[in-house]
């Protein structure tokens, strides 16, 4: 069984074009051998952008600050994940009321 979508998938085996309008899960990880895995999952849109095709995040869910370690990390990294933030808080502070939104706020700062 099969529990992501498809045909299209992102990983060495595609052979499926992308096009407008599919869906496809970004699940980056990394995984020590007989040990553990820790993955970050979040499902995507193909967009068409002029000439080319982009990915736009259709969940947004913070990613646990605490199981990162930043020293680790490139300063594009680091920026990705801040600006990554920054969209979620945005995008969901709506929707919260005074305790989540604290919570989110929290969720969502900087690293």
């Amino acid at each position: 069984m099969n529990v992501h979508e498809g045909p299209q998938a992102i990983s060495k085996g595609n052979f499926v074009k992308f096009k407008e309008g599919m869906i496809v899960s970004n699940e980056p990880g990394y995984y020590e051998n007989g040990k553990f895995g820790i993955r970050i999952e979040n499902l995507v849109t193909v967009k068409k952008l002029k000439n080319s095709l982009k990915f736009k995040d259709l969940t947004l869910v913070p990613v646990d600050k605490s199981l990162i370690e930043k020293k680790l990390l490139h300063k594009n990294e680091v920026k990705w994940l801040n600006d990554y933030h920054f969209k979620v808080y945005q995008s969901l502070k709506k929707f919260m009321n005074k305790s989540e939104l604290l919570q989110l706020k929290d969720c969502c700062s900087n690293i």
